[in-house]
C-alpha cells in the first residue's frame, strides 16, 4: 500500500466506540514509534494538532512539548482557551510565545494579501524554529496533517507552516489523523474529552483574522475584527445558530465611510458580516438570518466596536465570490 492511501481496513470513524478503538490503535502505534524518545507539536488550537496534541498526551505524556505561538491574528479569547485546555487541564508541556507585536510590525503596510500570507508563514517558521533551537533530545514532529492535506498538497500541511523548517530541524514526523476526514476528527477530538467550543470550531483560514482585516492591517482595525467577530459568534450562539450555520464572520476592509455620532460628522470603518453554510468549501450559498437577529448584531456592533459606523450583510454566494474576502 502507498504511504499516502487511506487503509482500506479503516472504518469511517463515526461513533465514540469507533472513536475509541482508533485512539487505542494510535496509543499503541505512537508508542512503537516514538519510544521514550521526544516530540514537538505546533499547537495552533485549531481542530487537527488539538487533537493530536491530545492523542500524544494520552500516549507518551511528557515526552511532548507543545508550542503555541500567538501571532495576534487569533479569535478573542483562543490563545486563553489553548492553555486552559492544555495546560491547565491536560497538563501538557506548553511552551507559550507571545509574538504579537513581532507579526504585527513585520506586517505595518503591506496589503497585497499574498505578501501578507507569506510573511505570516515565514514568520511562524522563524518563530518555532526559534523555540525548537531552545530544547534539546528533540526527534519527532508532530503534525496534524489529515487525509485531505495528502489528497490536495502531497503530505505537507501547508497551514500549520511546518513545512519549511530549516535544514538543522529536519525531525521525524508523527502524524496520527493522516488517514481521517474532518468530520473523523472531530468524532475523534470528542472521545479524547476537548470541549465542543474546540473541537467544532469553524474553518478558519492559516493566516487567521490577517486575511479578515482587508488592506494593511492596522492595530485598531484588526482590534474591530476581533471584537466584531466575537459578538457575531455571540449571538449565533445565543440563536441557536451554533453549529447549524457552516461558517461566519466579520470582515473590515480598510476604507471608510461617513457617518454621524451625537451631533458629528465620522469618518469610520464599516463591518461585513459573512454567514454561509458549504460542504466542502468549493461552493457556498448565504444563510437567510432573521432581520431581528441582524438589528442585534447590527446594534451591539455600533455601540460596542469602535472606529465603525457601519454593518452590512454580505449576500454574495460561492461562486463568484470567494467564502473569505483575501
Amino acid at each position: 500500500m502507498a504511504d499516502n492511501l487511506r487503509p482500506e481496513s479503516l472504518q469511517r470513524i463515526t461513533t465514540p466506540e469507533l472513536a475509541k478503538a482508533f485512539i487505542d490503535e494510535q496509543i499503541s502505534a505512537l508508542h512503537s514509534q516514538i519510544g521514550a524518545k521526544k516530540v514537538l507539536l505546533a499547537l495552533s488550537g485549531g481542530v487537527d494538532s488539538s487533537v493530536v496534541a491530545a492523542l500524544l498526551i494520552r500516549a507518551v505524556g511528557e515526552q511532548l512539548t507543545c508550542v503555541h505561538v500567538n501571532h495576534g491574528l487569533l479569535r478573542k479569547g483562543e490563545s486563553e482557551q489553548v492553555i486552559q485546555v492544555f495546560k491547565n487541564q491536560l497538563g501538557a508541556n506548553l511552551i507559550y510565545v507571545d509574538a504579537v507585536d513581532r507579526f504585527l510590525d513585520k506586517l505595518a503596510g503591506v496589503s497585497d494579501p499574498e505578501q501578507k500570507r507569506k510573511i505570516i508563514g515565514k514568520e511562524f517558521i522563524d518563530v518555532f524554529a526559534e523555540e525548537a533551537r531552545k530544547l534539546d533530545g528533540i526527534e519527532f514532529l508532530a503534525q496534524g496533517t489529515i487525509y485531505p492535506d495528502i489528497l490536495e498538497s502531497v503530505g505537507v500541511k501547508a497551514h500549520h507552516n511546518v513545512g519549511g523548517l530549516p535544514a538543522d530541524l529536519q525531525f521525524e514526523l508523527v502524524e496520527p489523523v493522516k488517514f481521517l476526514y474532518k468530520d473523523e476528527v472531530r468524532v475523534v477530538g470528542i472521545a479524547l474529552g476537548l470541549p465542543e467550543s474546540m473541537v467544532y470550531r469553524q474553518p478558519f483560514p492559516g493566516p487567521g483574522l490577517g486575511v479578515r482585516c482587508v488592506g494593511a492591517i492596522t492595530r485598531d482595525r484588526l482590534e474591530a475584527v476581533r471584537e466584531s467577530d466575537a459578538i457575531l459568534r455571540e449571538e449565533f450562539a445565543a440563536a441557536g445558530l451554533q453549529g447549524k450555520v457552516w461558517q461566519y464572520f466579520t470582515v473590515v476592509p480598510s476604507f471608510t465611510s461617513t457617518g454621524i455620532k451625537d451631533g458629528k460628522r465620522t469618518d469610520d470603518w464599516m463591518v461585513i458580516i459573512r454567514a454561509v453554510n458549504s460542504i466542502d468549501a468549493t461552493s457556498a450559498t448565504i444563510e437567510e438570518l432573521p432581520y431581528p437577529l441582524l438589528y442585534k448584531i447590527r446594534d451591539r456592533i455600533l455601540s460596542e466596536v469602535a472606529g465603525v459606523n457601519r454593518v452590512l450583510y454580505d449576500l454574495s454566494p460561492k461562486p463568484i465570490a470567494t467564502i473569505e474576502y483575501e
